[in-house]
């Protein structure tokens, strides 16, 4: 089992930035892929970007355009990620997860989620 927490959401205005983190816990976490995505209310819950179990090899969605940035810190069991130049579209929950697939960036690709942590944009 992996277990998972997010912080680091709130009210940023545009253009600003914000630097989310995931803790994580269990003993397989540095074996397992990890990602982030987003859900806001009444749209599917979206990937945004992946991270291997290495760190080494990074996937992102198209609207991230060097804005957003994944890492991942093993000896400390955290995911980050940095999101800068911040938009109200990015407005939504977002949820960081870990699984055994690698770079994937379908929410099926993953086992373990966190709760979410509220990210809202104002213009």
């Amino acid at each position: 089992q992996v277990q998972l927490v997010e912080s680091g959401g709130g009210l940023v205005q545009a253009g600003g930035s914000l630097r989310l983190s995931c803790t994580a816990s269990g003993r397989t976490f540095s074996n397992n892929g990890m990602a982030w995505f987003r859900q806001a209310p009444g749209k599917e819950r979206e990937f945004v970007t992946a991270i291997d179990w290495s760190g080494s090899s990074r996937r992102s969605a198209h609207f991230v355009k060097g804005r957003f940035t994944i890492s991942r810190d093993n000896a400390k069991n955290m995911l980050f990620l940095q999101m800068d130049s911040l938009k109200p579209e990015d407005t939504a929950v977002y949820y960081c997860a870990a699984g055994a697939r690698i770079l994937g960036a379908s929410p099926t690709d993953y086992d373990y989620w966190g709760q979410g942590t509220q990210v809202t944009v104002s213009s």
